[in-house]
């Protein structure tokens, strides 16, 4: 049986999964991400995780098929990956140092929401389907497309980037990216939580947001859920904005099917009530019947999904899906 290593690296955390052929996890590691420009103290980290996951297995390195690595930045088809905010890292190649730091080839890297595409069409929401767009509403807003077989990466490895397509193009407060009016500013876990905290701030009205010690996205869900007028009125803007967004993606893209990962998305059908009506008032009448699903992998998203990516690479630096 071909064993892979499915490693997940976030700005906090970085995720590793010993996973089979058939996109089984055998084996779940968790560990910090150190911070800094130079990604080899990172690197060295994963290696010793995972020298000690071949030992309590009984397996060498020779039963190791490949690495697939996740990573929170733009990656182009040359295997580069040009940045990462949340962690201090510049341009590097990383697959190729990877491979020399761990000592286990093939090593494939791609963006962490392409790559979290990939495990869903692979293992999850997305079997099946063709063509696939997925959005992560989280933190940020990520997204990934599924095109013909394949993900769709773009000449500068940021095809797919849903979160960062202009909503607004009036707003005045900036985006984390630096623009101004993106999707992330309303329909992510951030935006929802500071509209809710604006609206709180510019009026009276009774909520029973208005006196928690520390407010969530999952807490103004939850309120909306149960009622609560004013996070009603963040949560239907969030879902009307995400509406246009996923309107103006099937305008380009045209997928089959449209999956809804990210923390937010535990919401359930609550979030899809409120996603699939704003998105049907936005798009051509023929392409109102579009298949939009919660994603199924959960956290594990990532973690399968780098693993596809070197299954389905043929140890190339590729993203495709057979």
């Amino acid at each position: 049986m071909s064993h892979y290593f499915g490693i997940d690296i976030g700005g906090t955390t970085i995720k590793i999964g010993l996973v089979s052929e058939g996109g089984e996890i055998g084996v779940r590691r968790e560990l910090p991400t150190r911070k800094g420009a130079d990604p080899t103290p990172v690197l060295q980290d994963i290696r010793m995780t995972l020298e000690e996951i071949l030992a309590e297995e009984g397996l060498e390195r020779a039963d190791i098929s490949g690495i697939g690595m996740a990573v929170p930045g733009p990656v182009t088809d040359d295997g580069i990956l040009h940045g990462t905010v949340n962690i201090g890292w510049g341009d590097v190649a990383l697959g190729q140092l990877a491979q020399k730091v761990i000592g286990i080839s093939p090593v494939c890297i791609g963006n962490d929401a392409r790559v979290a595409a990939l495990g869903e069409a692979v293992y999850g929401a997305g079997r099946g389907a063709n063509s696939m767009l997925m959005v992560t509403l989280g933190t940020g807003v990520g997204g990934g497309i599924i095109q013909n077989g394949q993900i769709l990466m773009g000449e500068s490895g940021v095809a797919g980037e849903i979160g960062h397509m202009t909503i607004d193009p009036y707003e005045t407060e900036s985006c984390g990216c630096g623009k101004k009016g993106c999707l992330e500013q309303y329909a992510s876990a951030t935006g929802v939580v500071q509209r809710a905290k604006r609206l709180l701030q510019e009026g009276d009205e009774a909520s029973s947001l208005r006196h928690l010690p520390r407010m969530s996205a999952e807490d103004v869900w939850a309120a909306a859920r149960g009622g609560d007028v004013l996070a009603m009125q963040v949560v239907d803007f969030a879902a009307e904005r995400l509406g246009i967004a996923l309107a103006n993606a099937g305008y380009i893209v045209d997928t089959e099917r449209i999956v809804i990962g990210g923390g937010m998305s535990r919401a359930g059908d609550f979030l899809l009530n409120k996603i699939c009506p704003a998105y049907q008032k936005q798009v051509f009448p023929h392409c109102r019947n579009k298949e939009i699903v919660l994603a199924a992998l959960g956290n594990d998203a990532g973690v399968l999904g780098a693993a596809a990516l070197v299954q389905k690479g043929n140890g190339k630096h590729s993203e495709k899906v057979e």
